[in-house]
C-alpha cells in the first residue's frame, strides 16, 4: 500500500515533470513561430 508521504512525493515528481515539458514546449512553438515568420518573409520578397 502507498502511503501519504510516498503519494506526496510522486504528485511532486510528476508535477515537476510536467513543468519542465511545458517549458520546453513553450521554446519549441517560439521557435516554431519564428520559422514560419522567415518564411513568410520569404514569400513576400519573392513576389514582390
Amino acid at each position: 500500500m502507498i502511503r501519504l508521504y510516498d503519494l506526496r512525493k510522486i504528485i511532486a515528481l510528476s508535477l515537476i515533470g510536467l513543468g519542465l515539458i511545458a517549458l520546453s514546449a513553450c521554446n519549441t512553438a517560439e521557435g516554431f513561430g519564428e520559422d514560419v515568420e522567415n518564411t513568410g518573409e520569404a514569400i513576400q520578397k519573392e513576389s514582390k
